[in-house]
């Protein structure tokens, strides 16, 4: 019998809970370019058929460089899920309570998009709390495309 333990196979050992946060703490997700693959699987997901998306003459005729992503295609660059956040909170996460985005400028195929995570506010209850999260989306010109927020209520630690 060896002494692996399942439990502790983690991508994070330690666990974070609510008091553990600090506004201004960033959390980095990984940057994407918009290729082909995605428009077709946001496509394939979302059952959204407006040429706007998959029709790049379509797209020229009415001035745009390129295909034109759905808002909804940059802000599931947004997914905590794609970085270390969930990965800190596997212990203290109760759940995903909110999210709300702007959407600034329009992203095109080809664009690479570099999402962040960062805690702006931290509001305590007894036993839990609640962290909002600002989501940002960039890209390559440095431009922000995507403005928003996320609230997760995450317990305190245990006594």
């Amino acid at each position: 019998m060896s002494d692996f333990d399942p439990a502790m196979h983690r991508m994070v050992p330690q666990q974070r809970w609510f008091e553990d946060f600090v506004p201004g703490e960033r959390f980095v997700l990984p940057s994407r370019t918009q290729t082909a693959a995605i428009f077709a699987a946001f496509q394939t997901a979302s059952g959204d058929t407006h040429p706007v998306h998959y029709d790049v003459e379509y797209c020229r005729a009415r001035g745009m460089p390129h295909l034109l992503a759905h808002g909804f295609q940059t802000l599931i660059h947004t997914a905590p899920g794609a970085g270390l956040f969930p990965f800190l909170v596997e212990e203290s996460l109760v759940g995903f309570l909110e999210q709300s985005s702007r959407f600034l400028k329009p992203a095109y195929a080809d664009d690479t998009l570099y999402p962040a995570l960062e805690v702006t506010e931290l509001t305590g209850g007894r036993s839990t709390g609640v962290v909002t999260l600002r989501s940002t989306v960039f890209n390559q010109r440095r431009e922000l495309v995507l403005e928003g927020m996320q609230k997760f209520l995450i317990r305190r630690r245990p006594a």
